[in-house]
């Protein structure tokens, strides 16, 4: 017995990119290229020929404006430092386009309230590309966690890119993990235990940052982040512990190229469907409070 198509799935989600850095080549580009849900529009890039590079291997036109991209797609997919996404995402919103966001939404909690609010008043579809949520085993040991009795966890995310490569950008190493791998983790603890009450920090966002979170539950979590860590591959790990056996997840063993399929069919349903996914720019708000009450202590 075959299941037929949804009826939105027969007409592909016209997608313009704005950025054209490493990130939108390695995956926005390729993920919305290769469909068949989504198809890559327009790609814009302040700088022409980083644009012409990255649209290049998929024959997809270069707009020479961000006007012009909004004018040749439905939705706009951002591939760019946090405060560039916080500029022109509300104006897209404002033009009606769906939004595929990276986090953090903005350098800061004003400017992500900004995106936030800017789909709460147009009513678009928005969903946060948190890339691990998108892969079967994190949904599995959500799904797992959700059944347990936990009364604390640890937790940390590690990687090498500040120390140099094609990552080691300008937000990144002003900014440091806090705000570049924190989104993550805090996702993760937050879904897999949890609403996040209150959190405290200490360390140095640039170098290694300790956070330890209080749940509505009463569980309490730590959770370790460091981008500036000589470790050889990177290491997302979430142990839980109660009065059940503990539960760990680890990404050692997942391949991320599982999860840009579902990215990609998840977004293309909710914008043709126009419901909003549980990965909005609400979730992002919410984030990014998280974030800003860690910087505050």
């Amino acid at each position: 017995m075959t299941t037929s198509p949804a009826p939105w799935a027969h007409r592909p989600v016209e997608v313009g990119l704005v950025g054209a850095g490493p990130w939108a080549r390695a995956m926005h580009a390729r993920m919305l290229a290769t469909g068949p849900e989504t198809r890559l529009a327009a790609v814009w890039a302040r700088r022409t020929e980083a644009a012409e590079q990255t649209a290049a291997p998929y024959a997809a036109p270069v707009a020479h404006s961000f006007e012009e991209l909004l004018d040749r797609c439905e939705a706009v997919a951002f591939a760019v430092p946090p405060a560039v996404q916080a500029e022109l995402a509300p104006l897209a919103a404002k033009k009606g386009k769906a939004l595929l966001l990276e986090k953090p939404l903005g350098p800061d909690l004003a400017a992500a309230r900004r995106v936030a609010d800017a789909v709460a008043e147009t009513g678009v579809v928005s969903q946060l590309v948190l890339t691990k949520r998108y892969h079967p085993a994190t949904r599995a040991f959500l799904t797992a966690a959700r059944r347990l009795d936990i009364t604390g966890a640890r937790s940390c995310y590690l990687h090498g890119a500040f120390l140099g490569g094609d990552f080691a950008t300008g937000w990144r190493l002003e900014q440091g993990a806090l705000l570049d791998l924190g989104p993550h983790l805090l996702d993760l603890l937050d879904a897999a235990i949890g609403p996040i009450t209150a959190i405290r920090s200490s360390g140095d966002s640039r170098r290694w940052t300790e956070l330890t979170l209080d749940h509505e539950n009463g569980a309490v979590s730590q959770a370790s982040l460091s981008g500036a860590v000589n470790v050889s591959r990177p290491i997302t790990r979430v142990e839980l512990f109660g009065s059940e056996p503990d539960l760990s997840y680890d990404t050692a063993g997942i391949d991320h190229e599982e999860c840009w399929p579902v990215l990609r069919q998840e977004f293309a349903a909710a914008v043709r469907t126009n419901t909003a996914p549980e990965l909005d720019a609400a979730r992002g708000l919410y984030l990014q409070e998280l974030i800003e009450q860690a910087l505050d202590n």
